[in-house]
């Protein structure tokens, strides 16, 4: 039986010639429409009222989120399972997604997103189309695109505390699939997230204007294919702090983070300024790695690099004939950190490279990380140390 929930009116207490104004609900929802379904919530909610979801699995439930605010969160059972919403087919809202974001202040939390799969190839977890979207605590696992966006220039997307997975084997439809694709939006914030196990698309892909990715995990494993664990096609504002960005034995190009691929076809932004900052760069193949590939003839003549305390880890060269400011980087071999197969990225203690860096706040404080990731997926605070170390870990 499903629940019909009243919403309350405060005119009674306002006076009679006050304007009616109606309180928030909340709207709770069950796997097999027990109390209330998914369709039903999003249909009857109102702006600024959250729906509930509770533990279990919504297999071919989804919709589109039309409110102007909505919050969206997920209940854990005792065993922290995620509320999951389970993709059957190609049987996707609006041919697109699991759950469709059109154009409002939408939170979602703590719902995984599994098995999207569209006619066109590009079934996606969220499809994230205008206004702001904050996404966190949440899981995107074997889909087509694990959360992919439209286009509309002053569209903001934050994801926080998320770990994304699994994309499926090859290509299907339109192209490649990617775990993270980003349209040309106003700006993209990633923080505390993982990206892992990728297949012949990119981990992260990026054609905001304003990007900071930051302490993430973007590792893409033993078990992955993937292209570039992050990239930047059409330039932009880049910050890129705190990160482990790991390419595995299994990947499909010798890059591991591009800047400007695309800037000649697709067009690049006005402004592009690429900052890196103590991340800390893995090649895991048995070939030589280019850390950082910038196209520079594919964007304008001002574009800058900046490159600070980075650690490269494996065989490879940082940049190859990329020109900016690159100081206080450290290039090591792998048996240098602790154990990557436990995804312990940290210099081992006795590293002649602990404590060897330029403090990265007297050069820019954009640049001076203040979190480190911390498994399975978040954040854990930064007090500035004494002296620096490279890479993304200073403990």
């Amino acid at each position: 039986m499903k629940r019909i929930l009243v919403r309350l009116s405060l005119l009674g207490f306002l006076g009679a010639t006050a304007p009616t104004v109606w309180a928030a609900q909340t709207w709770v929802v069950g796997p097999g429409g027990q109390p209330a379904s998914l369709a039903d919530a999003l249909r009857l909610a109102q702006d600024g009222d959250t729906i509930s979801m509770l533990p279990g699995t919504y297999a071919g439930e989804g919709g589109v989120i039309l409110q102007k605010r909505l919050t969206l969160q997920g209940q854990s059972n005792a065993q922290g399972d995620k509320p999951v919403l389970q993709g059957q087919g190609t049987r996707v809202a609006e041919g697109k997604a699991l759950l469709v974001v059109r154009d409002g202040e939408v939170t979602i939390d703590n719902i995984a997103f599994r098995g999207a799969r569209a006619v066109d190839g590009n079934g996606a977890g969220i499809r994230f189309e205008r206004g702001q979207l904050t996404v966190r605590g949440c899981s995107f696992i074997d889909n087509q695109m694990g959360l992919l966006t439209a286009n509309f220039p002053e569209a903001e997307l934050v994801i926080e505390s998320s770990d994304f997975s699994r994309a499926p084997p090859g290509a299907s439809g339109s192209g490649l699939h990617h775990l993270l694709y980003v349209g040309k939006i106003a700006s993209l914030q990633v923080r505390g997230s993982r990206f892992q196990q990728g297949a012949w698309g990119h981990l992260i892909k990026s054609r905001a204007r304003r990007s900071l990715v930051a302490y993430n995990l973007i590792d893409d494993g033993p078990m992955g294919t993937a292209s570039y664990e992050l990239e930047f096609p059409n330039g932009g504002e880049a910050t890129v702090v705190g990160n482990v960005i790991s390419q595995g034995p299994n990947g499909q190009n010798s890059a591991v983070l591009a800047y400007g691929a695309e800037g000649a076809k697709e067009g690049s932004w006005p402004r592009n300024v690429l900052r890196l900052s103590h991340n800390t760069f893995v090649n895991q193949r048995s070939v030589p790695a280019i850390f950082l590939r910038v196209w520079a003839d594919r964007l304008s003549p001002e574009a800058q690099v900046q490159a600070i305390n980075n650690l490269l880890v494996g065989g490879g060269v940082f940049a190859l004939t990329t020109k900016g400011q690159f100081d206080g980087n450290a290039t090591v071999w792998l048996a240098s950190l602790n154990d990557v197969t436990t995804l312990d990225f940290r210099l081992k203690p006795g590293s002649l490279h602990r404590r060897g860096s330029v403090n990265p706040g007297a050069l820019d404080p954009a640049l001076a990380p203040t979190a480190q990731f911390r498994l399975p997926a978040g954040t854990a605070p930064l007090r500035p140390p004494a002296q620096w170390s490279p890479g993304a870990f200073q403990d």
